[in-house]
């Protein structure tokens, strides 16, 4: 009697077992196919190969062509669809900013300068380049680098007025937030170097800028003040508040103690 019963289960189990996957079967086939996934429309475009630094010459081994989204694809890029000989017609060109290893290639960012040099080429339209001694002391300890921005602070000894004890020394900015192309003559961070000590800074300065530099230079000691990278976007020129100089605070050296005055008219 009792096997009989277990014959019985089993045969029930069995069938539920069949019944419960011929439906799973039939569940699976009535499910709709998935659709297929849309493919973007893209392009090729002419992008930096390798890292390319400031001043660097392009060659053709430095540029590739790469896939890109149509849509982002704006008609500032180089299309390989409009220009198949783009990296042909790009080599030989002077990066006037960095690009990063897959970046778009701008060409507002490129200069040609077949017969010039390589300043000539990344000074800006209408800017000029002028160059002023430095040291360690005058120019943020070796901190300053090529692109950073500075203020041209102008110190001169003058007599002391009453005709007592040390001359007078008045300081005042003369230029505010100017970009500095080159120190020495590296236009760009040396490898493996946070800082460049150098004797000469570049700056770029707009020609009514070089003539109140080339003047200052011949009537005391420059030094240079870094800005913050925040201040790039900042007014450039002689601040408002440092036209009036003799209003200014000066540093009054006497025997040595030096103590605040403010100079007379």
């Amino acid at each position: 009697m009792n096997i009989a019963r277990i014959v019985v289960l089993i045969i029930a189990l069995g069938a539920g077992g069949v019944a419960a996957y011929l439906a799973r079967g039939t569940e699976e086939n009535t499910k709709p196919a998935a659709e297929p996934v849309a493919q973007l429309p893209t392009v090729e475009i002419l992008v930096a190969k390798s890292d390319v630094g400031l001043g660097q010459l392009l060659k053709p081994e430095d540029l590739q062509w790469q896939t890109w989204p149509a849509s982002a694809a704006g008609a500032n890029l180089i299309n390989r669809a409009g220009r198949a000989d783009g990296i042909k017609e790009i080599a030989g060109s002077i990066a006037r900013s960095p690009f990063f290893a897959g970046e778009p290639i701008r060409e507002q960012k490129l200069v040609k300068a077949t017969g010039s040099g390589f300043m000539a080429a990344i000074l800006p339209t209408g800017s000029r380049a002028l160059s002023t001694e430095i040291s360690p002391e005058s120019g943020a300890g070796g901190f300053i680098l090529p692109n950073d921005r500075v203020d041209v602070i102008l110190s001169k000894r003058e007599k002391n007025p009453d005709g007592k004890g040390s001359d007078v020394i008045q300081s005042e900015i003369i230029l505010s937030n100017i970009r500095v192309l080159a120190i020495d003559q590296a236009p760009k961070e040396k490898e493996g170097s946070n800082s460049l000590v150098g004797r000469t800074a570049t700056l770029e300065l707009k020609p009514e800028q070089a003539e109140t530099l080339a003047r200052a230079r011949q009537s005391g000691t420059l030094s240079l003040a870094l800005r913050s990278i925040t201040d790039a976007n900042a007014p450039e020129g002689r601040p408002e508040e440092q036209v009036q100089r003799r209003s200014e605070s000066v540093n009054v050296v006497r025997y040595g103690v030096a103590n605040p005055t403010t100079a007379q008219k």
